[in-house]
């Protein structure tokens, strides 16, 4: 029996930081041509910014604003084999400026998929069950758009390229009749998807947020895969002395929501700012804010705890989603614990 399929996940999610020259500025040392490159600006209040092989260089959406694609001359300007590079522009690139870019590899710049009632565009890897998704749609109730992963996404982030309009979060752990959105600090809300997403295809209704008429939208798509990556929920307990999370492997990267109480933002956390116990440095994707040195979560070998009762992590009673991917799993795909190797 094999206990993960991914024993190097750093092939597959990586981070890398880097600080700004304020021109032209190759980054390597992902491991991987990236297909999805998330950027934060670390030292200074700067919009996110994202970019992705499907949609194209230079094309950039930001996850805490509503608004559209824009085309960035001087933004992301290439995907290279090792990393990618960033132009002039201030927010991906001021002198002396610090940096975080987070990197998934799909599969380049996506084929055609047929397997939904609305056709799209998917770039997937199999076997690290992360796809991007490109479509447009028909403001009809029911309708169903293929992912390419061969099994069901747990969570699906939707955002329109086309025109201002929140970002809509699918998570399995609130079933398909609840949304929650990513540039907002507000709790889970209503929402009817139509299904659960299946190993072919996910559901989207007739709202503005996932399937507005001619509107295009990109969704990025993620299964979970043992030992590589990990999407659930947990209640907090309120103490200093918190939650404990199972993942089966050491987190790299963790996105948390409290789901029960509004104005609380989304978190990220990783193991490369600073990347200890003690120095976990928080980002929030809801939020222009520069990275803040407050720890709320401990990574551990085999998931994370929360060690504040601040109710971004711990609030007593509180649900919260996360999703997590591995530095390295607890048990390689020979059942050998990785400490042992």
């Amino acid at each position: 029996m094999a206990y993960t399929t991914i024993d190097n996940p750093v092939e597959y999610f990586n981070t890398v930081l880097y600080t700004g020259t304020g021109a032209s500025n190759a980054r390597t040392g992902v491991g991987f041509q990236p297909d999805w490159v998330w950027i934060k600006g670390r030292s200074g209040a700067t919009d996110h910014a994202l970019y992705d092989a499907v949609r194209g260089v230079t094309k950039q959406l930001e996850s805490n604003t509503t608004t559209a694609e824009t085309t960035e001359a001087t933004g992301l300007t290439a995907f290279g084999t090792d990393g990618f590079t960033v132009g002039a522009l201030a927010q991906l690139n001021t002198s002396a400026a610090t940096y975080v870019a987070w990197n998934w590899l799909a599969n380049g710049a996506g084929v055609s998929n047929t397997d939904g009632t609305i056709s799209s565009t998917v770039s997937a890897n199999t076997t690290s069950g992360f796809s991007i998704v490109s479509y447009t749609g028909n403001a009809t109730l029911s309708q169903t758009i293929g992912h390419g992963l061969g099994v069901a996404p747990r969570m699906i982030i939707f955002k329109t390229r086309s025109g201002d309009s929140d970002w809509g979060v699918y998570h399995e752990s609130m079933t398909n009749t609840k949304r929650i959105i990513l540039n907002q600090t507000g709790a889970s809300g209503n929402f009817t998807w139509g299904g659960s997403p299946t190993s072919s295809v996910f559901y989207v209704n007739n709202d503005g947020l996932v399937n507005g008429s001619g509107s295009t939208y990109i969704a990025y798509c993620f299964a979970e895969v043992k030992g590589f990556s990990k999407f659930g929920s947990y209640t907090g307990n309120g103490s200093a002395d918190g939650t404990f999370t199972y993942t089966g492997f050491k987190p790299s990267f963790i996105l948390v929501k409290n789901t029960t109480t509004a104005g609380t933002n989304w978190q990220i956390v990783d193991n490369k700012r600073v990347g200890y116990n003690g120095a976990n440095h928080r980002l929030y994707p809801d939020d222009s804010a520069a990275e803040s040195t407050t720890q709320t979560l401990d990574i551990l070998s085999n998931g994370f705890k929360a060690i504040t009762t601040n109710n971004l992590v711990n609030a007593s009673g509180g649900t919260y989603i996360y999703m997590a991917f591995a530095e390295n799993p607890f048990v390689s795909s020979t059942g050998i614990p990785t400490t042992a190797r």
